[in-house]
C-alpha cells in the first residue's frame, strides 16, 4: 500500500473565483430558484411518461418534462438545437445574467467556455444512426440532425450564441466530468489563456440515459441538468471590484483499479481527497459539508471519505436524492448545491466544502470550495 507525502515542494495555487453561476434542472431555472429548492430540500421526481414515444423503465424520473427550449431562448436560431445543447445553452445564460462580468467587443476574446458531457448527446446520435438504417439509402439522412451527434456541439453552439471567441473545450469524463472540466478551466486561467471561462456540465434525459441508469441498478432514477459557473482569476476580480460567490482551493483527479478491491480503490481515493485538502490549505474538520455524489462507485466513495473524514464528518449533501443520476453533470450540481447553502446562509461565509465523484471505471476526483453569501462582499480578495 502506498502512502501520499506529508508535504508539497510546491506553492498553493492561484486564487480563482467563481464570481456568478446558473442552473437549468428540474430543481429550479437559476441560481436563486436552484438555491431555494435545495435548501428547502424539495425533490425533482416527476411524471415522464409522456415525454417520449419510446418505453421508459419508469414513470417517474428526474427530467424537464415541459421543458422547450423556445420558451426560454426564443423561437430563432434554436429550431435544431438538441437537448443537451438547449439546457447547456440556458444554464450559460444564466450563468453570465448572475454575475457582473459583461462580455464586449473588448473581452470577448479572452472569455470561453469549457463543458464536462459524457457523450454528448446520446440521442441525437441514435436517432441519426437510426437513420442509416430506415432510409431507403443510407446517405439520405436528414443532414440538419448531423451536427448534434458531434460531442462538442453544445459547448460550440453556446459559445456562438453568447458570441464567446475565447478557449472552447468539451471534457468526456461521464461521473466526473464536471471536476475534470472545472481542472482544466483552472489550468487554463493560470496559464493565461484566458482571463474568464463559463465551466460547468450537462447531461440530457432520455430513453437511452434512462434505460443505461436503471440497468446500472443505480439507486435512483435517471436525472438531467446544467450547471454552469463563471470562473475568474484573481488579478481580474482584483480589477473590476466584482464580488465572488467562491473560491476555488483545489480539484483533484486519480485513477483507482475496481478491479484490485474496494479497499486498494477506496485508499487511491482516500489519497486523492487528502491531496486536495492539502493543497487548498483545508484540514478535514475545517470542512462544513461534503456533497459525494458517486452512486455508480458508492462503496469506494463511502469507504474513502470515512478514512479520511473519520467519525466527525461535516454535513452530508445527498444531492443525487434531489435531482437524480444525472452522469456528467453530477459534479457540476453537487458544486451548485453547496453554493446554494452559501447563497442562503451567511453564516458559512468563508467555510470549505468537499466535493468528490468517481467512476465506475475507476477514476475518482475531489473540490475542495469556499463560498459566501450573495450579498456580503468581504470575500478577502
Amino acid at each position: 500500500m502506498t502512502t501520499e507525502p506529508s508535504s508539497t515542494s510546491f506553492p498553493p495555487p492561484e486564487p480563482l473565483y467563481i464570481t456568478g453561476w446558473g442552473v437549468l434542472s428540474p430543481l429550479g431555472d437559476g441560481a436563486d430558484e436552484f438555491s431555494d429548492a435545495v435548501v428547502e430540500g424539495r425533490t425533482a421526481l416527476t411524471d415522464v411518461s409522456s415525454m417520449f414515444e419510446e418505453e421508459l423503465p419508469g414513470d417517474q424520473a428526474y427530467a424537464l418534462a415541459e421543458f422547450r427550449v423556445r420558451d426560454y431562448l426564443g423561437r430563432k436560431g434554436t429550431s435544431f438545437f438538441d437537448r443537451s445543447t438547449a439546457l447547456a445553452l440556458v444554464a450559460s445564460d444564466r450563468a453570465l445574467k448572475d454575475t457582473e462580468l459583461v462580455v464586449t467587443d473588448d473581452n470577448r476574446d479572452q472569455v470561453g467556455l469549457v463543458l464536462g458531457t459524457t457523450t454528448g448527446s446520446i440521442k441525437s446520435t441514435s436517432d441519426y444512426s437510426r437513420e442509416t438504417l430506415t432510409q431507403r439509402r443510407p446517405y439520405l439522412v436528414n443532414p440538419v440532425l448531423f451536427p448534434n451527434t458531434v460531442m462538442n456541439c453544445a459547448a460550440g453552439q453556446a459559445a456562438i450564441w453568447h458570441k464567446l471567441k475565447g478557449v472552447n473545450a468539451t471534457i468526456a469524463g461521464g461521473q466526473l466530468a464536471g471536476l475534470s472540466a472545472l481542472r482544466y478551466a483552472c489550468r487554463t486561467l493560470r496559464w493565461e489563456d484566458a482571463e474568464a471561462l463559463l465551466v460547468g456540465a450537462v447531461e440530457e434525459f432520455s430513453p437511452h440515459t434512462a434505460w443505461a441508469t436503471h440497468l446500472a441498478t443505480s439507486p435512483v432514477p435517471a436525472g438531467e441538468g446544467a450547471a454552469v459557473f463563471v470562473l475568474e482569476t484573481a488579478a481580474a476580480v482584483a480589477d473590476s471590484g466584482r464580488r465572488a460567490d467562491a473560491e476555488v482551493l483545489a480539484v483533484e483527479l486519480a485513477t483507482a483499479d475496481p478491479e484490485r478491491g474496494t479497499e486498494a480503490a477506496a485508499e487511491v481515493f482516500a489519497q486523492c481527497i487528502r491531496r486536495a485538502l492539502r493543497v487548498a490549505g483545508v484540514s478535514a474538520d475545517e470542512l462544513w459539508a461534503v456533497a459525494p455524489g458517486s452512486t455508480a462507485a458508492g462503496r469506494i466513495e463511502t469507504a474513502a471519505l470515512a478514512a479520511v473524514l473519520g467519525p466527525a464528518e461535516p454535513v452530508r449533501l445527498n444531492v443525487a436524492e434531489l435531482v437524480g443520476e444525472c452522469h456528467a453533470a453530477s459534479g457540476a450540481l453537487q458544486i451548485a448545491a453547496v453554493l446554494a447553502h452559501h447563497r442562503s446562509n451567511p453564516t458559512l461565509d468563508g467555510c470549505p466544502a468537499l466535493v468528490t465523484s468517481a467512476t465506475r471505471e475507476g477514476t475518482v476526483g475531489a473540490a475542495v470550495i469556499r463560498g459566501w453569501h450573495r450579498d456580503r462582499g468581504d470575500h478577502g480578495q
